[in-house]
Parts: structure tokens; C-alpha cells; sequence
């Protein structure tokens, strides 16, 4: 709760703190609070302005937006914490061999990094998403890959920050084994600046799958994706511009909220930034 009310204090932290919560509560519950089901196609009420019966209008087949963007939020939501929990997971792994490898373990580690690094985000998804195909799964598996050396390098550089440390090295003289020196002592050590890395990374991550599914090399249709919903309300803006208004001010409140999370997480979790403010 100390920590909680740490955060609220932070400048944007309490919009992060409503606008995650809401969204995960909103993803979670998705079955139970959307009016219409996501796929419900409904010809005689196509393009309908927003009304007491669908509160953000209907697209071109007639589907309830607001039901749509429920459980747009819902893939969104897992596509992201997927991508970030299995990049973390391999970054930190990766990190950590390489800090506590031999010299030319650590140099073929590192070089994976850059050459991974050396190109943008997004165009190495695209990238990979056309070659291998869309499809969940395979945008699930692709962008972790590009987000493997954000982790690894973080965990990397606090391993060897941390490796000579006089703790590290009486558990070594004590015969501690490398994988319990890992788990019990470097793990923990390095954990909090790679949590408010995985926060940061989370809008990064919900714009690169909704941008894919808007060029059709994303999660494909029926599923309901807010990429997919700013297509079809980019073809359709000149007949209905409810579609692309409120799946774009989805996209913006949840990129911008866990962008803002990371920041008061960033802020409250370091020890300089704490005392300065």
C-alpha cells in the first residue's frame, strides 16, 4: 500500500495506476460487461451512429464497436504481457550467461544483441511477420525475439555490476553452486530495473501488434484486434468515423498509461530519483 501511494504521487502515476487497472479489469471481464458479442454481425445496422442501443455505433457488418474494442483490449493485453514474458525470460538468461561466461561466450552473446538491435522495432517485425506469416502465434514468438536484447543487455550490464561483489564472492568460497549464486543473489538484485523495463515495453509492444494487424500481417480476422478495428475504420472513414475515433483513443489511453507506469515506477524504484523529489 506504501508503495501504491508512493506511486499515485508521481506526475502521472495515478492516471497510469486507473488507466492499467481499468484495462486489465475491462480485458479480464470482457465476456460479462460487452452488450453485444464481438462477432455478432448485424447487416440492417451497419454504420450506425452512436445510440443508447450501441453506445460507439456499429461497423460495416453491423457488430457492436464498443463490444468489439472490449475484447480488442483482451488480445491486446495478452499478445503484450505474452511478448514481455517470454523476452524477459530469455533476455535475463541470455544476460546473465553472458556476464558470468567466458570471454567468448560473451562476445557471440553480445553480438546476437546487436545485430538484432541494428534494426528498428517495428521493421524487424514486419519483417519477420512476412516472412514467417500472421497469425497469434507466430506474432507472439517473432516480436519476443526483437525484444529478447532489450532485457538481455540490462540484465547483462547489472550481472557484471554485481558479479564481484563481497556477497557474490563469500558464497562462492562457501562452495555455493553458480545456478543457487543466480537464483539467491543475482535474480534479486536485478530484477527492478528489468520490471520497469517490461512496463515501458508493454505500449511498445501493444503499437507494434496493432500495427501489424492494421497492414493484414497481424492477429487476422474475426478476432477482434484494435489494429484490425483501425483498418476497417480507416477504409470506412468517409461513410463512419466512430470506428477509427474510439479504437485510435483506445490505442492512445493504453499506450499512454503504461508508458506513464513505467515512468512513476522508474521514479519510485530509484533511490536518486526518490531523494530528489
Amino acid at each position: 500500500m506504501r508503495a501504491l501511494g508512493e506511486l499515485s504521487r508521481r506526475p502521472g502515476g495515478t492516471f497510469a495506476l486507473v488507466a492499467v487497472t481499468l484495462l486489465c479489469l475491462v480485458a479480464l471481464a470482457a465476456p460479462l460487461i460487452a452488450p453485444y458479442g464481438p462477432n455478432a454481425i448485424a447487416p440492417a445496422s451497419r454504420l450506425m451512429d452512436p445510440s443508447l442501443q450501441h453506445w460507439f455505433g456499429t461497423d460495416h457488418l453491423g457488430r457492436d464497436i464498443l463490444s468489439r474494442l472490449i475484447f480488442g483490449a483482451r488480445v491486446a493485453l495478452a499478445i503484450s504481457l505474452s511478448v514481455i514474458a517470454i523476452s524477459l525470460t530469455a533476455g535475463v538468461a541470455l544476460g546473465v550467461i553472458a556476464a558470468l561466461s567466458p570471454r567468448a561466450v560473451d562476445l557471440v552473446i553480445v553480438g546476437i544483441f546487436d545485430i538484432v538491435t541494428s534494426f528498428p522495432s517495428i521493421i524487424l517485425a514486419l519483417a519477420l511477420v512476412a516472412v514467417f506469416g500472421p497469425g497469434l502465434g507466430n506474432v507472439v514468438l517473432l516480436v519476443s525475439i526483437v525484444f529478447v536484447p532489450h532485457f538481455g543487455r540490462i540484465a547483462r550490464a547489472q550481472t557484471i555490476a554485481i558479479r564481484n561483489s563481497p556477497f557474490i564472492e563469500a558464497e562462492k568460497v562457501l562452495g555455493a553452486q553458480t545456478w543457487r549464486i543466480v537464483l539467491h543473489h543475482v535474480t534479486p538484485n536485478i530484477i527492478g530495473p528489468i520490471f520497469v523495463l517490461a512496463c515501458m515495453d508493454i505500449p511498445v509492444v501493444i503499437t507494434i501488434e496493432a500495427g501489424l494487424s492494421f497492414l493484414g500481417l497481424g492477429v487476422r480476422p474475426p478476432l477482434a484486434s484494435w489494429g484490425n478495428l483501425l483498418n476497417d475504420g480507416y477504409t470506412y472513414l468517409d461513410q463512419s468515423p466512430w470506428l477509427a475515433t474510439f479504437s485510435g483513443l483506445a490505442l492512445i489511453l493504453a499506450t499512454l498509461g503504461f508508458a506513464l507506469l513505467g515512468e512513476a515506477l522508474r521514479d519510485t524504484l530509484d533511490p536518486k530519483l526518490r531523494k530528489t523529489s
